[in-house]
This record gives C-alpha cells, structure tokens and sequence, in this order.
C-alpha cells in the first residue's frame, strides 16, 4: 500500500484532493499519515518516494485563510514537455509551484503542486472569493483564471493526474489503476415541454420577432406553424423527445431528460400539465429522468425541495440527479443544497457564455464544501458543452466552427478516456434561428 505524508495544516482540504486524485479517478490503495514535514510525500511500496513541493497550503496556517482573492495565482507558468518526460501535452499549465522536476532512480522531487492546483479546479473556490458576475449572478468564463491564461479547453486536471501516473510507474508502482472508458453523456433540459402549449403561447415571441428582433421572415414563419400545430397539421416544434430518443438508441446510448415547472421568476415556465405524459413516454422507453431546479434555488433550498416534491409527485418517480436552470451556481450553497436533498449528482458546472472545462476535469468526482470543509457524497460531473453557448454568447459563429470546437474537446476528453457531457435542449430544433445548426446535434452521435 502507498502510504502518502501531509503536512499538519489544513487536513481536511489536503485529504479530499488526495482521495479523489488517488481513488477516485486512478484506483489506487492508499494510507495517509500527518507529520511536521513541509511537503507532500509518497513512499511506495519498494522504498522509492515521490516528493511534491507544497506551494500553496503551507502558507496558510489558520483554517480558511486561504480564501481570499489575493491568492488566486496572478501569473502562470509552463511545463516544457522537453524538460519533463511525464507530461502528456507539449506544455502544463501550473497554477500553483514551480516549473522544477529532480529526479534519480530512487526518488523524484517535483516543483509543480498538483494537489493545490487540482483544488482550485475542483473546488471552485476561485468563484467564492472573486464576485464578477453577469446579470443572472453567475460567475461568468471571462473572470477565471482558466479562461485568462488560455487553459479553459484543457481538461488540466487530468494532465496533472497523467504526469502523476507516469512518475509513479517510473518509480515502479505494483498497483494497476483503474480502467476507464470514453463515454458520450447526453443531456436535455427540457425548459419547454412545448413551443405551443395554449393559444396565448409563441404570441410573445411572435412580437418579440418584430419589435425587438425585427426579423419578420422569423416572426412570419412562427405565425404560420404556431397555426397548422393547432391545426394538427404539424408536431409541435419542441416536441422533440422520439426524435431524440431514436438517435440515441440508434447509437446504443440513452439520453438523460432534465424536467422543469416552476412559477417562481419570470425565467421559469409551468410544464406541470405535461411532465406525466413526457416522463411516462421516456420512461417506457428506458431513457433517464432528472431534475431542472428553478431559476431562484440555486441558492434557497426552500425552493428547490418544494418544486422537487412537486415534480417528483407529478411523475411518481424520485429524482436524484440534474442540473441547475440557466446554469445558475453559488459556491458552496449549490452543491449544499442538492447533497441535503439526496441528490447523487450535479452536471451545472460548465460556463453559459463559453464551452470548456469549468472544473479542469472530464471525470465525475466527489464535491467538497469549503466553508463546513467537508467531502460530500455529492458528484459532480462537469458539462463539457452547451449548444446555447456557441449561439447565444457567440453571435457571428459558423455552424462548421461550432461542429469544429465541439470535435475539438470531445477529442480531449477521448484521449483520457472521460465523460463528454453534452447539453442540447429538446427546444433546440425546427425553429428559424436553429435550423442551420441542429444537424450538427445528430453527426456527434455518429462519430
């Protein structure tokens, strides 16, 4: 067994990044050991030791003196991989240490600190301690740290994981870690049940097309399917759900439905009336239910136990995982909420306004509250993409870029074998303005 030796401040934080670095996402058995050392020390089980320099939590000798913003690192330097024989890119970001590898046959001593770093991902403490927000209060992608040195696309996390893995062999390992395998994680929110749902319904777009928008073909052609729906000449446009349960099955996965009704904010919509018979149909057909919590409970659990019950009462089945309206988060209070109503996991953490890696990370791991400092049974598995990210945040964008950055980090997260967390809204089709991008939904599923 490896046994792994902390320093004796700030316990709880350094055990849960080693506990899911080492168990969670590579398997490995492990005994951790406090002593008055300076650094993170990891002796295997053939006398060889692994050393990383503690560059972040040492400074820190009262609990919680860490969260300030003056701590987010200003600069970020580079990995060369012609001066590291572990990475796995060209180049690695560190966040936290410095850019020092010694190393014999019997010892490595490495300057980067991936437990701090890897915290700061996971955590998300970067958003509890800088208050930039857009005007829905998130923490918005231009405001990380990720995002301003250029590693938002880069599952960093999982380079650090990597380099570990490779010293570690280096150095003679005899456990095996754990095998994973690519996996397409496909999600809908289902914010409209239906475009058409009473007579009065679409109107507000309608003259949203002309007075806002002024784009009259788009409020001609809404005006005439709005008309043959109620005609039963036509589906409805969001009606989506055999569609997306067809091309799924086609290619031997199932989709994950995310339901929403709530009157709370003028963001929320009522689908009451609708859920039994959309969640009996997904459900008869072995596809997954969860929950799309309103636009105000990411931070009044109240609210999101209230609407819950609802929900889960209307479709007479529980509901354990899902993801947040408008992708609206607070840290720690989001995460706090769900693991105090018995959710098994979270997929909010991607950006609304860019694609990417909000955690540093494309594996599922256990949540960590950084004000009660405690490892939750929560998960989280982070969204990767957003379809609305590109066309709602990204005016001029090509549907053949688009197609091209979603192939870009589905290929990253491929290479470490993750999940590729993939949001597209059942009301993301058959409207003027997704036309030219919705075949772009149906050729990921194929490759």
């Amino acid at each position: 067994m490896i046994i792994i030796k902390l320093p004796t401040n700030n316990i709880p934080e350094r055990k849960y990044i080693i506990d899911v670095i080492f168990n969670e996402f590579l398997g490995l058995h492990y005994k951790i050991e406090i002593e008055n050392i300076k650094n993170y020390e990891i002796l295997l089980e053939n006398g060889k030791k692994l050393i990383f320099e503690d560059s972040f939590f040492n400074k820190f000798k009262k609990d919680l003196d860490y969260l300030k913003l003056k701590n987010i690192s200003e600069k970020i330097t580079y990995s060369k991989k012609e001066n590291n024989i572990f990475l796995v890119e060209d180049n690695l970001p560190i966040i936290y240490g410095k850019n020092r590898i010694l190393m014999n046959k019997n010892e490595i001593i490495c300057g980067i600190d991936i437990f701090a770093s890897s915290f700061f991902m996971l955590t998300r403490w970067e958003e509890y301690v800088n208050k930039v927000r857009d005007k829905h209060n998130r923490f918005p992608s231009y405001a990380s740290l990720a995002y301003k040195y250029n590693f938002l696309d880069r599952p960093v996390v999982n380079e650090y994981v990597e380099m570990l893995w490779n010293m570690l062999k280096f150095l003679g390992i005899n456990q095996e870690r754990k095998k994973r395998e690519f996996e397409l994680v496909l999600t809908h929110d289902v914010d409209f049940v239906y475009k058409y749902a009473s007579l009065k319904s679409g109107l507000r777009e309608i003259i949203g097309d002309i007075v806002k928008r002024k784009n009259i073909k788009l409020a001609y052609s809404n005006i005439i399917n709005k008309l043959k729906f109620h005609l039963d000449l036509i589906k409805d446009p969001f009606d989506t759900f055999d569609y997306l349960m067809d091309i799924s099955e086609k290619n031997n996965t199932k989709s994950y439905f995310f339901l929403h009704s709530s009157t709370a904010s003028k963001y929320d919509i009522d689908n009451n009336k609708f859920l039994k018979k959309i969640a009996d149909k997904i459900q008869n057909r072995g596809h997954f239910l969860g929950y799309h919590p309103s636009y105000n409970s990411y931070n009044n659990e109240g609210l999101f136990r209230k609407d819950k019950e609802k929900i889960e009462k209307i479709i007479n089945q529980e509901l354990k995982f899902g993801r947040q309206h408008f992708l609206r988060f607070e840290v720690p209070t989001t995460w706090q909420i769900w693991e105090d109503n018995n959710m098994e996991w979270d997929s909010t953490l991607s950006y609304a306004d860019k694609e990417g890696f909000r955690c540093g990370v494309c594996y599922p791991s256990s949540v960590f509250n950084i004000l009660s400092r405690k490892k939750l049974k929560l998960k989280e598995k982070p969204l990767i993409i957003m379809e609305g990210s590109f066309t709602t945040y990204q005016q001029n964008i090509t549907p053949q870029k688009m197609e091209q950055k979603i192939f870009e980090l589905i290929n990253k997260v491929r290479k470490y074998n993750g999940e590729f967390v993939f949001l597209w809204h059942n009301s993301s089709f058959n409207t003027l303005n997704w036309l030219k991008f919705q075949y772009i939904y149906e050729k990921v599923l194929k490759k």
